[in-house]
């Protein structure tokens, strides 16, 4: 680039670094692509062509999420290898409520001077969340942009599109009474709840090395423990069995997010105690002098995904999940609602 950039590398902004960067990333991006993929890594646009083969009725399904600040945690303990699946799970999880297959993903990453060896792990943590969910990782944005950020912290965004056909959208509207809820394991607290979760580590005393009370693993792991995804067991469910209704127990937990898959007239009953709380959310629970009710209001406690079914179909839901090695519980039912009950309902025993 001869001396051109000169100018803007004095103001902060390397040009030659972010075209490095880009040549870096090209194959492992590459890694990721189906053969609806036309273009590669640095167009101005991505380009993609689905295959729609059965799909009569071709629905789009966009979403877009970041990881919160558990990025804060990512930089004190350096657990940049894994925040990129993080970010990927919060997406294609939510695009898949909805039924819907994820095609492609894009990621936006910002930060004020790039580092471009940490920008890999990160970006190889996004390839490695889109490998798991099958979907491409179409594009994205690199900004470099001096005296916004901190030293040494990025910033990061994620964007999905799925699709599913109109005939198969899973919209919860046919959710009723008797129904069974079936909850899947989470891996931790995914990327929720993480500005409670910090004031918690700070509070603790604890280093990110010792290991946490109640478990083998350090603190380090069990906090930036990634999200696990759930695409592929999930759609070899619907490829075959009748769901209802689906809900990514994310922000805000069992109470705010089964509320919106539920129809007005009807409500979530949930066991408290029906599925294993890991020691994770026990040692969250313990050290924030938190209740159980507050717990299951902040984070998802051990279940990050819901599905609901009819009783009759719920064994073979339990087996197929069984045969995936996909931890599965049926966590509670849904009950006709009783005038302005609340839709989530949770029975702690006595």
């Amino acid at each position: 680039m001869s001396h051109r950039a000169d100018a803007y590398k004095a103001a902060g902004v390397n040009i030659d670094e972010a075209n490095a960067f880009v040549e870096r990333i090209k194959a492992l991006a590459a890694s990721t692509h189906t053969k609806g993929v036309l273009s590669g890594i640095g167009g101005f646009g991505g380009l993609y062509k689905p295959d729609l083969g059965n799909i009569t009725a071709p629905v789009l399904v966009s979403g877009t999420d970041g990881v919160g600040t558990k990025l804060k945690l990512a930089f004190a303990f350096g657990g940049h290898d894994t925040i990129g699946i993080d970010l990927v799970g919060m997406n294609v999880n939510d695009v898949l409520v909805q039924g819907a297959r994820p095609l492609f993903f894009l990621d936006y990453f910002a930060t004020g001077k790039l580092d471009s060896d940490v920008a890999v792990r990160v970006i190889s943590g996004i390839v490695e969340g889109c490998q798991q969910a099958k979907c491409s990782l179409l594009g994205g944005e690199t900004a470099e942009m001096p005296g916004f950020y901190p030293e040494g912290e990025y910033d990061l965004s994620g964007f999905c599109v799925g699709m599913v056909d109109y005939e198969r959208i899973v919209d919860g509207s046919q959710i009723a009474n008797g129904d069974v809820i079936i909850g899947l394991a989470s891996s931790g607290p995914h990327a929720n709840g993480y500005s409670l979760i910090r004031k918690i580590y700070d509070a603790s005393g604890l280093k990110g090395t010792d290991i946490l009370p109640g478990d083998t693993v350090t603190v380090a792991e069990a906090l930036m423990a990634p999200t696990r995804i759930y695409v592929q067991p999930v759609l070899n469910l619907l490829r075959d069995l009748p769901i209802k209704g689906m809900a990514h127990i994310t922000g805000g937990g069992f109470y705010d997010n089964l509320p919106r898959v539920l129809p007005k007239a009807v409500t979530a009953h949930l066991r408290f105690g029906s599925w294993p709380v890991t020691p994770v959310f026990l040692w969250l629970k313990n050290q924030g002098k938190l209740s159980w009710p507050e717990m299951l209001q902040i984070f998802n406690t051990g279940i990050g995904y819901v599905l609901i079914a009819k009783k009759d179909v719920a064994e073979d839901i339990m087996n197929r999940l069984a045969g995936m090695d996909v931890p599965g519980y049926v966590i509670g039912e849904i009950k006709t609602r009783v005038e302005d009950q609340e839709q989530v309902q949770v029975h702690f025993p006595e």
